[in-house]
């Protein structure tokens, strides 16, 4: 019998490689990014006191009021923007960015775009 490949459990595989290497101080926390189907989450992480500094996403009101009729990948840069802005509003510059064993394409991509825009440095 075929069994069916579980993608989630390689991204996490891949997302724990990966914080081996990243982790967030309170100088330079961690930009945090889940994808959903349909929503996407990103959060600023300060991973010496295990806080979440700042958190933004797509279900959140005063986002949601600014997607209207937008593609999911126009949604994730609204989502970084919004983040930028809570996160300067705080004080909080430079990140590291922690793209969650994704592939830095397409919803992750524009969700950095935007947090740049706003602002901040990665």
């Amino acid at each position: 019998m075929i069994s069916k490949i579980d993608k989630n459990a390689d991204r996490k595989k891949r997302h724990e490689r990966v914080r081996v290497k990243i982790s967030g101080t309170p100088e330079c926390p961690r930009l945090c990014v889940y994808r959903s189907l349909n929503n996407i989450y990103a959060q600023i992480i300060d991973d010496v006191n295990g806080k979440t500094l700042v958190a933004c996403s797509t279900k959140e009101k005063a986002v949601a009021e600014q997607l209207g009729e937008k593609t999911k990948v126009e949604q994730a840069k609204v989502v970084g923007l919004e983040l930028a802005k809570k996160a300067l509003a705080k004080g909080i510059e430079n990140v590291v960015f922690d793209r969650g064993g994704y592939i830095y394409i397409g919803r992750v991509a524009s969700l950095a775009d935007g947090a740049r825009e706003g602002g901040l440095k990665f």
